[in-house]
Formats: C-alpha cells, sequence, structure tokens
C-alpha cells in the first residue's frame, strides 16, 4: 500500500525544501507539481495543448526556476483545461510505492484529498521574499510585489485555488530553521506510519 504527503503552500515558504527531505528520509518518490504548471507556461503557445503533451523531458527544462516561468505558471494554473490535463498525472504518481510526497497548491485539497498526511507550509511575505530574492539574485522589492500578486491569483482562482486543506497541520516556517522545519514535518509523518 501507498502512502502519500500532501504539501500545499505560496511560493518560497519552504514547502519544496521539506518535501524532498521527506522523501529522502522515507525513501517515496518526490513530484513538484509547480513544475508542471511552469512547464506548460514555459512551453508556450496553447496552454491546454501544452498540458496535454507534456513529457516528463519537459520537466527537465534549465529555464523552470526562472521568476518568470513561475509567474507564467500561476496564470497558465487559472486555466481549467490546464489543471484538469494534468490532474490525472498528478493522482497517479501519489500512489507510487511506497509512498509519494507532492507539493504545489491544491494538493491536499484538490489532487489528494484523502493522503495520509497533509502539511500546509507557509511564512511571512517578507521572509518569503527575501530568500526567492537572494535565491535568483533578484530585487528583495519587486520579489515581494511579484510574490503578493501571485498570492493573491493563486488564492483568488475559480478552480483549485489556493488553501489549507481543513485537515492539513500548518507549519510557519517564518522563525524556523531548515532543519527545524524538516524534523517537525518529519515527526508528522512518522506519527501518521509512514
Amino acid at each position: 500500500m501507498s502512502f502519500t504527503i500532501a504539501i500545499d503552500g505560496p511560493a518560497a515558504s519552504g514547502k519544496g525544501t521539506i518535501a524532498r527531505a521527506l522523501a529522502a528520509r522515507f525513501g517515496f518518490a518526490h513530484l513538484d507539481t509547480g513544475l508542471l504548471y511552469r512547464a506548460v507556461g514555459a512551453l508556450g503557445g496553447d496552454p491546454i495543448l501544452a498540458a496535454r503533451e507534456l513529457t516528463p523531458d519537459d520537466l527537465r527544462r534549465d529555464d523552470l526556476r526562472s521568476a518568470a516561468a513561475g509567474q507564467a505558471a500561476s496564470r497558465v494554473a487559472a486555466i481549467p483545461e490546464v489543471r484538469s490535463a494534468l490532474v490525472d498525472f498528478q493522482r497517479r504518481f501519489a500512489r507510487t510505492e511506497p509512498g509519494a510526497v507532492l507539493d504545489g497548491r491544491d494538493i491536499g485539497t484538490v489532487i489528494c484529498p484523502e493522503a495520509e498526511v497533509k502539511l500546509y507550509v507557509t511564512a511571512s511575505d517578507e521572509i518569503r521574499a527575501r530568500r526567492r530574492a537572494l535565491e535568483l539574485g533578484a530585487d528583495e522589492g519587486v520579489i515581494l510585489t511579484e510574490l503578493r500578486e501571485r498570492d493573491a491569483r493563486d488564492a483568488a482562482r475559480d478552480v483549485a485555488p489556493m488553501r489549507q486543506a481543513d485537515d492539513a497541520v500548518l507549519i510557519d516556517t517564518s522563525t524556523l530553521t531548515i532543519d527545524e522545519a524538516v524534523e517537525l514535518a518529519i515527526n508528522l509523518a512518522r506519527r501518521a506510519g509512514a
């Protein structure tokens, strides 16, 4: 039987770092679902067609971690047909044996509502902007504006808006070290049977 860990939250909150650490700790597969949307956005053209024809090679593009790809991902993720085309892929991945960790915006609410563990990872806007600016070598003020715009778009979309699942455990990483946040997540997963 597979074990699914669903991690949601806004950009630069630490959810990807936690997801990768959980996958490594438990020997589970990991999927950063944002890469699916980043790849669709980066491919350009008709986003619905791009989502339907997305391949694993598309997820290996070098430009998927750029700010432009993040903004494109948020725009294409608001298109219901794009989301629909990518849901089945994500749900199949979630049942990878012996387990899978998926991180994104709607994993615990839409993609894997029956996940054995659900986490919602967040941090203050300023902390997230500082982290992303350091990662990208970009202006913190510009990043802060972009993060707030993206959060508003992700939370307001009609289909699968970003929100904390009712049964998700909230982890605010604003004042936690990476090790503290990872250890907290590992302990939560262990208690659930991972």
